[in-house]
C-alpha cells in the first residue's frame, strides 16, 4: 500500500483568513462524500491535509487536486480501516509526510442495514472493525504524533441517539460506541491539550445516500424538523469549527447536525 504526496498551488478560493494555516490533517474515507468535504474544507481553512481511500484511487486523485487547487498540499493514503496495522500506519504515514500532525478526522465507515436474522459475524466483525477499533487504533497513533492543541473528531451518527425503524440494530450500535470512545479520550487526552469530539450527521445528500432517491428520501426528510437533508459541506463545517480556535474549549461533546431529525 502506497502514498503519494502532492504539493499544492494557491488558488483565489482559499479562504484569505487560513485560521488552520500551519495546521496538519488526517481524514479517513476522504475519497468521497462527508469526508471529501471535510478534506477540501480543511484544506481551504488552511491545513495541509493527508486523506485515506480503499480502492477509489480515481476520486481521490480528484479530491487531491481540488485541495491543490487551495494552495495545500495533499498526501493519499491507501488503507483498509478494517485493518488495524492500515489505521496506524496511515497516522504514521501522515505525520511523517508533513513532519507533524495536528488534527485527526475519524470519518472512514460503511452503513450495513437489514433484517436482524441476516446478520453474518463477518459484518459485524468488520463493521465493528472499522467504526470502532479503527477509530481507537488511529486516535491512539495520532496522540503519539500531537502536542498542544491537538484535534481528535470522529464522525458518529444520529442514529447512535435514536433508531426510528428496524433494520440498523449494527449500525446504530456501532455509532454509540464512539460516544464513550470520544468521552475517554476527552479525559485521557485533556492534560496535554488535545481534544476529542463527536459529531452525528443525520441524512446527507451523499453518493451512498442521495436525496433524491425517491420514497426512501422522502422517507427520510419527513423525520426531520426542517424538511430537508442535510449536506457533506453542513457536517465539514462543523468539523472545521471544533479543529479550529472556535473548538479549543470544547471536549468530549457530542454534536448532532441532522436538520432536528432528533429533535
Amino acid at each position: 500500500m502506497t502514498s503519494t504526496l502532492t504539493d499544492a498551488a494557491a488558488t483565489p478560493t482559499a479562504n484569505p483568513a487560513a485560521p488552520l494555516r500551519g495546521k496538519t490533517a488526517l481524514v479517513t474515507g476522504g475519497s468521497r462524500g462527508i469526508g471529501a468535504a471535510v478534506a477540501k474544507r480543511l484544506a481551504a481553512e488552511g491545513a495541509d491535509v493527508a486523506f485515506t481511500y480503499l480502492s477509489a484511487e480515481s476520486r481521490a486523485k480528484e479530491v487531491a487536486g481540488e485541495i491543490r487547487s487551495l494552495g495545500r498540499s495533499a498526501v493519499t493514503i491507501k488503507a483498509d480501516s478494517a485493518s488495524a496495522q492500515d489505521a496506524e500506519r496511515a497516522v504514521d504515514e501522515a505525520a511523517e509526510a508533513f513532519g507533524r500532525l495536528d488534527i485527526l478526522v475519524n470519518n472512514a465507515g460503511i452503513f450495513p442495514n437489514g433484517p436482524l436474522d441476516t446478520l453474518t459475524v463477518e459484518e459485524i466483525d468488520r463493521t465493528l472493525a472499522i467504526h470502532v477499533r479503527g477509530t481507537l487504533v488511529a486516535s491512539q497513533a495520532a496522540a503519539r504524533h500531537m502536542g498542544e492543541g491537538g484535534r481528535i473528531i470522529s464522525i458518529g451518527s444520529n442514529l447512535a441517539e435514536r433508531v426510528p425503524h428496524a433494520g440498523i440494530t449494527l449500525y446504530a450500535a456501532s455509532k454509540s460506541a464512539l460516544s464513550g470512545l470520544t468521552r475517554g479520550l476527552a479525559r485521557d487526552l485533556g492534560a496535554r491539550g488535545i481534544t476529542a469530539n463527536l459529531v452525528h450527521p443525520g441524512s446527507t445528500d451523499t453518493e451512498m445516500n442521495p436525496a433524491d432517491s425517491g420514497e426512501p428520501a422522502e422517507a427520510q426528510r419527513a423525520l426531520t424538523a426542517l424538511g430537508r437533508y442535510g449536506t457533506a459541506e453542513g457536517i465539514a463545517a462543523t468539523v472545521a469549527h471544533l479543529a479550529g480556535e472556535g473548538g479549543r474549549h470544547t471536549t468530549g461533546a457530542a454534536f448532532t447536525v441532522d436538520s432536528g431529525a432528533n429533535a
